[in-house]
């Protein structure tokens, strides 16, 4: 069974960091993109960052390029996101998806107050 399972979610002042973590299992990870989408409320799910099965090639939304960060470990089957000087309007519930399972996590609430 494939599954996407994402932590590391929390409550952090604005200007802070936090660290996602999202856990694979059930299928080849080294071999499959992955990406982190998030959704505010009252808005669409957006992309937020992507990243190639050997981290190669990775992409952000212009929202977030160079405060973002993301990466994967392999070995792990993990994708991570490191979010760094976090603005209120990154409050979002942040999701991990597999496009060629097209498969996602549960969600993980970030909420970054002012």
């Amino acid at each position: 069974q494939v599954q996407l399972v994402e932590s590391g979610g929390g409550l952090v002042q604005s200007g802070g960091s936090l660290r996602l973590s999202c856990a694979a299992s059930g299928f080849t990870f080294s071999r499959l993109a992955m990406a982190w989408y998030r959704q505010a409320p009252g808005k669409e799910r957006e992309l937020v960052a992507s990243i190639s099965r050997q981290g190669a090639s990775i992409n952000y939304a212009d929202s977030v390029k160079g405060r973002f960060t993301i990466s994967r470990d392999n070995a792990k089957n993990t994708v991570n996101l490191q979010m760094n000087s976090l603005k209120p309007e990154d409050t979002a519930v942040y999701y991990c998806r597999q496009r060629d399972y097209d498969v996602w996590g549960q969600g993980t609430q970030v909420t970054v107050s002012s």
